[in-house]
């Protein structure tokens, strides 16, 4: 399926707070404003104790099969891990992205990892500059991943039409369940994200 294609048919039903989802964005908005030199925390392998360092907030750069690892190898061990996948282009991602934060606070003595997805654009300075300062305004501490194999990769990847996308993950890093705007007819919350890890927490 083209790019068009797919953007084409994203549904424009609301989400819980605000607007409609994100389709893979226009070739016109790959090169955005003057070029500077990406500004990206270093690499670190994800912290045993997320949250601890309420004051560092890192993005890396990562490709999908090494991402997959890091959720299975995760030394936090936890018992499920949720993944939000944005973009700094994708309105109602930012809208909801504290949500996932307030579930960090919330979860993580519980045993539930918190990480984020960038679908932005690697490659693109500007879009990493302002990825990275998104997240440092909504103090996202904990693993923050930029998808680093082509502009619009994540779609593929990720086997969704549009963002954003919310994926929950097995202590082995296998995906147990998603949430995803692809069906025009069954829009997600995050009421809807937060009742399924409080479910899953639970053992029910």
């Amino acid at each position: 399926m083209t790019p068009m294609a797919r953007t084409a048919w994203i549904p424009l039903l609301s989400l819980m707070l605000a607007g409609i989802g994100c389709g893979q964005q226009a070739e016109s908005h790959a090169q955005i404003g003057p070029e500077t030199t990406p500004t990206i925390a270093a690499a670190t392998e994800p912290p045993a104790n997320p949250g601890a360092d309420e004051g560092s907030v890192a993005l890396e750069k990562v490709n999908f099969d090494t991402f997959l690892k890091r959720l299975a190898s995760n030394p936090s061990k936890p018992r499920y891990t949720i993944v939000d996948a944005w973009a700094t282009w994708c309105g109602p991602c930012k809208e909801n992205l504290p949500h996932v934060v307030a579930m960090h606070k919330k979860y993580a003595a519980k045993g539930l990892a918190v990480a984020t997805m960038s679908f932005d654009d690697a490659t693109n300075p500007k879009q990493v500059d302002e990825a990275l300062a998104f997240l440092r305004g909504i103090k996202a501490t904990f693993p923050n991943y930029l998808l680093d194999e082509g502009d619009n990769a994540g779609f593929d990847k990720f086997n969704v039409n549009g963002i954003p996308a919310v994926f929950l993950y097995g202590p082995d890093g296998k995906e147990v369940k998603r949430f995803t705007m692809d069906d025009p007819n069954n829009q997600f919350t995050y009421e809807e994200v937060e009742k399924e890890v409080d479910t899953l927490l639970a053992g029910k």
